[in-house]
């Protein structure tokens, strides 16, 4: 349990979505997908394309930016890439992973950014789709995470279904989830947790047939990830709670 933070385990189990010789990209207020990808490429031993909605193609930034938006992350860059491009490249099938996020998640990998209750008189109002409702649908892959593991966020009926299709897998704190024959089903815990707790903090009905608590971040990951955060900027920044 001493081995994961709420924070290092967000970060570096979204850094084990990342595959071989493929594209992936980290969007706007994304600072832990942000991370996992410059971690992916400080920890292992193969090569991806890296981009970025600053519009980094592969970039080596001087500095690690708190916003995932700094242009600090088009630095080095062996291109440039603008937004429309981001979505001409999903639309043509070749974006291979998307991190993007959510604030309700449900049962089919759905997601809602728009509103939380009725949409006619919501509680809360959001930014709305975006990208993400062009992004989700065509992306080979996409993964999100909430920094939230509870029922108000992995939730039985979305308040509002903003993006369908493409969804791979979700991270929390506590668990990691992939999508399996329509469904998301976990694929792993955190070893401080349990499969109980997991279940009981998650609104929506789920298969656990084959997970187990989630492997340790191995030597190259934890020195990654240290060298992204030596100060721990990041992980008080982002105060993650694993309960």
């Amino acid at each position: 349990m001493s081995e994961w933070s709420g924070f290092s385990y967000i970060v570096t189990n979204l850094a084990r979505f990342v595959r071989p010789h493929e594209i992936t990209f980290s969007g706007v207020n994304s600072a832990l997908p942000m991370l996992a990808c410059l971690l992916a490429k400080r920890a292992y031993p193969f090569a991806f394309t890296y981009i970025n909605v600053a519009g980094g193609v592969d970039p080596s930034p001087s500095k690690v930016p708190i916003s995932s938006s700094d242009p600090v992350l088009a630095e080095g860059s062996r291109a440039i890439f603008a937004n429309e491009d981001f979505y001409d490249l999903c639309t043509r099938g070749q974006m291979d992973l998307c991190f993007l996020g959510a604030a309700q998640v449900d049962g089919l990998g759905r997601t809602n950014v728009s509103c939380i209750g009725d949409w006619h008189a919501p509680k809360v109002r959001l930014p709305g789709g975006g990208g993400g409702a062009v992004m989700l649908p065509t992306a080979r892959r996409a993964v999100t995470w909430r920094t939230e593991h509870s029922r108000r966020t992995l939730v039985e009926t979305l308040d509002f279904v903003t993006a369908s299709g493409g969804m791979h897998g979700v991270v929390t704190p506590i668990a990691v989830f992939t999508k399996r024959d329509g469904r998301l089903v976990l694929t792993s815990w955190h070893p401080g947790a349990t499969l109980g707790e997991v279940r009981e903090r998650t609104g929506f009905a789920f298969e656990a047939d084959g997970a187990e608590p989630t492997a340790p971040p191995t030597q190259a990951e934890a020195q990654a990830l240290a060298a992204l955060d030596p100060n721990g900027q990041f992980e008080r920044d982002a105060a993650i709670r694993l309960r």
